[in-house]
């Protein structure tokens, strides 16, 4: 098998590494192949890609749709990101967890992360380029998030001794323990 995958300690999360084959002219490696992601449980039908570039210390996240939800395999082409999935999926045993795992362009690690789950990152590196391929579309209507330092998750975001920054819209989401998350029951 060309990958190796590595479920989370939340189920149905995994942290996938391709094999790559290198010598002195560069190197190669499959970073999709439908039969391989299949066996695992993951998705194999991908509708919208997207690719984003940011600087150090950039904190995008935690965000999720209610309507067009996405499962995303995400990774990054250039430089190192801190990559976190919360379950927000009512009902599930995992409810409210969070993992994370460092995504480095050169280890040239993925992450999958299911419906009903937030998501968001941190860069690490002086610039990163991240590129995730989506089970929906986008639909800005069904945007949501839950603030990124929220005090009932906890995610440990300690990566950088800098100021994180963030966007003004991801400072007006509501904490996690006044949301409903009834979108998400349909996940588990």
């Amino acid at each position: 098998m060309a990958f190796k995958f590595e479920e989370q300690a939340i189920k149905g999360v995994f942290v996938i590494t391709p094999q790559v084959f290198g010598d002195s002219r560069g190197y190669f490696a499959e970073t999709f192949k439908a039969p391989d992601f299949a066996s695992h449980g993951i998705p194999t039908e991908y509708v919208q890609d997207n690719e984003s570039c940011s600087s150090k210390g950039v904190l995008r996240g935690l965000h999720f749709q209610k309507t067009h939800t996405q499962g995303k395999l995400v990774r990054v082409t250039s430089g190192r990101v801190y990559d976190v999935a919360v379950d927000v999926r009512p009902g599930s045993e995992s409810f409210g967890k969070w993992v994370g795992v460092e995504l480095d362009s050169e280890k040239k690690n993925m992450f999958y992360i299911p419906a009903g789950f937030a998501h968001g990152f941190l860069v690490l590196s002086d610039s990163a380029t991240f590129t995730y391929k989506c089970t929906d579309v986008y639909d800005p209507s069904g945007e949501g998030g839950i603030p990124w330092d929220d005090p009932t998750i906890a995610v440990d975001w300690a990566k950088l001794d800098i100021e994180y920054k963030t966007s003004e819209k991801d400072g007006k989401h509501i904490s996690f323990k006044n949301q409903s998350f009834e979108w998400a029951e349909k996940w588990l």
